[in-house]
């Protein structure tokens, strides 16, 4: 498990290096556009502005991702039952403290979590996926978003969506200038057959570039990832068919209302291209659901990191996923229907116990 969590980091690291990589070649290609002279300046800038970026995305990229989903934060009596199911699974991960809790106004079921530490985290959910699950389902959700938290997951996401977000924002402007200058060339130059088929050589590069990088995030958003913040999950609420029951009833409510955030899009416990048919195939950001359901009902009443990896590897023909859970690990039998921890965090009251 903890070498599992250890090479996502590593992964991360250097998916984050080759982000800012294609970041500096914009930079140079941007200069270059300006003045066939002004490559390296461009280079330049553009390193001295990921720098600023990353040191932003660190210092308050949790910030920036909720205000781009639209999440408000909310305190304790606005969701007393949302707040109690936080604090119960952040004492069963051990986190030092909750993580703050955003609400986005939208009827399609979903949550995503960010942050880069369990100091500096916040889990967002829908509306829409507070009015359509029961308790156990929600517990179920929110633990999988603790486990994000607990493996850095999170860490990875922020910095990298916001670095994805900047550039797939100057590669648009890039590619409006390209436009604008072709349609210029057209109209005032007779000898512009040359530069405008270098243009539009540019151009096609720099329209495939954005959506490239957008499927750089999502390959790094991995299935791997997916599938260990199921099993933090199963571990942390010992009850996996609520997890199981939840993942079925989001990825049935998904809706392509044409709004969908490239830079967001990965960090959602169900991807929003279930709407579109694309939950599962080479391009996805997560497994299918029906395969994460599947193994989350083969854990056969034990709720242990071995069960998970025994329930995965009967379902894909003796592969492994989490790899070194020890085989004596003992059994974590399943708990009953709506078992509460006792919250060290606050004092329970009488409002606490009624639904969101």
């Amino acid at each position: 498990m903890f070498s599992l969590i250890r090479s996502n980091q590593r992964k991360s690291a250097i998916l984050i290096v080759l982000m800012g990589v294609l970041f500096l070649m914009i930079g140079f290609g941007l200069g270059g556009w300006i003045d066939p002279r002004a490559g390296l300046s461009g280079l330049g800038i553009a390193f001295v502005l990921w720098l600023i970026l990353l040191l932003i995305s660190y210092a308050g990229g949790e910030s920036m991702l909720m205000a781009q989903a639209g999440g408000r934060e909310i305190v304790k009596q606005d969701a007393p039952q949302l707040f109690n199911v936080v604090e119960e699974m952040t004492i069963a991960a051990g986190l030092a403290q909750p993580p703050k809790i955003f609400i986005i106004d939208s009827t399609v079921p979903n949550a995503f979590a960010v942050g880069r530490n369990d100091q500096r985290a916040a889990v967002a959910v829908t509306t829409g996926l507070l009015a359509r699950l029961n308790r156990d389902e929600l517990q179920g959700v929110i633990a999988h978003e603790i486990a994000h938290i607990k493996h850095r997951d999170t860490l990875f996401m922020t910095i990298a969506g916001t670095t994805l977000g900047a550039v797939i924002i100057i590669a648009d402007l890039f590619l409006r200038g390209l436009r604008f200058q072709a349609a210029t060339s057209r109209r005032n130059s007779k000898d512009s057959a040359g530069g405008l088929a270098l243009m539009l050589i540019l151009a096609l590069l720099f329209a495939v570039i954005a959506p490239l990088l957008a499927r750089l995030l999502y390959f790094a958003c991995s299935r791997r990832r997916e599938y260990l913040a199921d099993a933090g999950s199963a571990q942390f609420t010992r009850y996996p068919e609520g997890l199981a029951s939840a993942l079925e009833k989001i990825s049935g409510a998904q809706v392509n209302d044409g709004h969908i955030n490239r830079v967001l899009e990965p960090m959602y416990i169900i991807s929003p291209q279930a709407a579109r048919g694309k939950s599962s195939g080479l391009f996805s950001t997560h497994p299918s659901t029906e395969e994460r359901v599947r193994i989350l009902r083969g854990m056969s009443g034990d709720s242990s990191l071995l069960a998970y990896e025994k329930a995965f590897s009967k379902l894909n023909a003796g592969k492994t996923i989490l790899k070194d859970v020890p085989e004596d690990t003992p059994e974590q039998p399943t708990r009953p229907q709506h078992s509460r921890i006792k919250s060290q965090f606050h004092s329970p009251s009488a409002g606490a116990q009624r639904a969101v």
